[in-house]
């Protein structure tokens, strides 16, 4: 491959990547930009990203006044904290002993696994309506949780990674005198960083943007979280204050935003090494 061609290659995998972070970034910039924008310039004729009247504490005060913004964004930490947490403590053990430990039906298991990601919420929410409902248990915390408290994907995750642990570490421990359990804690749990920061970011994003489920078994503005909060808005606003829900929208999208800032090393980090096989 000659220098230009290289040269040329990657120009055009530059502009690729451009013109999809351009993609990605533009419905983001313009949330932002009318979330500072005057009633008056959303619907205007122009075409202008930059206001020409600055009106960002008005709206940014009303997303915090037309509805509890900061009870719903406490609801939405306590609701995906609750999944993550017992997410994780159930799915470590278990992709541990699918990737690590010989038993029978091992085998079936990571096939129920693999068909278990088949399975939509949609299939399994009459049924957990019903139960939550007869339970007297609608409008909590644990209504909002009870269906993904076990994620399939989780296990399926972790297993990737775990398959390329050297089994030489695990026997090792085993040598000097450790439980399982204690290899999971000890051992495993060090090691898999990564693949726990890359699920955390995948379980956060879906249960913090997740609307679906939160409008069967929410109907009490103070238990709702950000998305169905940002329903509860959009009819307080009448439908026509666009720069208020923008500004709401905003202020519900940022905690995503800079937890992933935060955490993308150790995120990209985590879905190659899982990608590997032992």
């Amino acid at each position: 491959m000659t220098a230009r061609s290289w040269t040329s290659g990657r120009a055009l995998r530059l502009a690729i990547l451009s013109a999809g972070a351009v993609a990605f970034l533009a419905p983001y910039v313009w949330m932002l930009s009318t979330a500072m924008k005057p009633r008056e310039e959303i619907f205007s004729s122009s075409l202008s990203l930059i206001p020409e009247h600055w009106a960002i504490a008005e709206n940014f005060s009303k997303a915090f006044t037309r509805v509890p913004m900061l009870q719903l964004l406490m609801n939405g930490v306590i609701v995906c904290t609750i999944i993550l947490v017992v997410q994780v403590l159930v799915a470590l053990p278990c992709a541990y002993a699918l990737a690590k430990l010989r038993f029978p039906g091992a085998r079936a298991l990571v096939a129920a696994i693999m068909l278990g990601l088949l399975v939509p919420i949609h299939a399994t929410a009459l049924p957990i309506y019903v139960a939550l409902s007869g339970a007297g248990a609608l409008n909590t915390y644990f209504s909002l949780a009870a269906p993904f408290l076990i994620s399939v994907f989780g296990v399926f995750l972790f297993l990737q990674f775990f398959r390329a642990i050297p089994d030489d570490l695990i026997n090792a421990a085993r040598l000097d005198g450790m439980s399982e359990f204690g290899i999971v804690l000890r051992v495993i749990v060090p090691n898999a960083w990564p693949a726990i920061t890359a699920f955390s970011i995948f379980s956060v994003v879906a249960h913090w943007n997740d609307l679906f489920w939160p409008q069967i078994v929410v109907t009490e503005t103070a238990m709702a979280p950000p998305p169905l909060g940002l329903i509860f808005f959009r009819a307080a606003e009448a439908g026509d204050d666009y720069g208020a829900l923008m500004a709401a929208t905003v202020v519900v999208t940022v905690p995503l935003l800079a937890a992933f800032l935060f955490a993308q090393r150790r995120f990209i980090e985590g879905i190659t090494l899982t990608g590997l096989k032992g």
